[in-house]
């Protein structure tokens, strides 16, 4: 069964999201918009375009429409009704409608050259590979570049992917840059 950390997980590894709550739930933003909330223990709210929420509805039986103003603004679904998959996929199309259109851009732009990530290590994993392709750091000579604090700041760059990075870098005689 799909779970609330499933969905953190997902939620969380999504470029500049953060975790609060909303109206007493446990809710998560992109740049203070609000894209995805959990109404209960076991139900899902996900804001979708007008147009999504006809598509969702008719995939996913047992969904309902949230409506705001006599409109379609998003749906809510009960998790034994999805799959991980399917909910990685409400999660990140949430977030697509609601982040900003430029960073919008910049994940599409990194999930089309994910599997030509430069010569970033392939161990790092999805979500941090992920992360540092949207910040703009495709090759280990712009993480360099980079300060190791702003990198572990990045959504989904953890302890391991800094311990990789910093690995890939000594390999190639580099060294992280100092910002002082």
């Amino acid at each position: 069964m799909t779970t609330i950390a499933h969905l953190r997980q997902t939620a969380l590894g999504l470029p500049e999201v953060t975790e609060g709550t909303h109206f007493g739930m446990t809710a998560f933003f992109v740049r203070g918009r609000g894209f995805v909330s959990v109404a209960s223990p076991d139900i899902v709210q996900v804001r979708l375009s007008p147009d999504e929420v006809g598509h969702v509805l008719e995939a996913h039986s047992g969904s309902e429409a949230i409506e705001k103003n006599g409109g379609a603004i998003g749906i809510r679904v009960p998790l034994t009704l999805v799959t991980g998959k399917d909910l990685n996929d409400l999660v990140v199309r949430s977030w697509m409608w609601r982040a900003p259109k430029r960073l919008a851009q910049r994940l599409i732009e990194a999930q089309q050259t994910g599997s030509d990530a430069g010569d970033l290590p392939r161990s790092l994993g999805a979500p941090a590979t992920r992360a540092l392709l949207t910040a703009g750091l495709s090759t280990l000579d712009e993480v360099a570049e980079t300060s190791p604090s702003e990198v572990a700041k990045l959504h989904g760059v953890g302890p391991r992917a800094m311990r990789l990075l910093t690995e890939a870098l000594a390999e190639g005689e580099r060294e992280w840059h100092d910002p002082r």
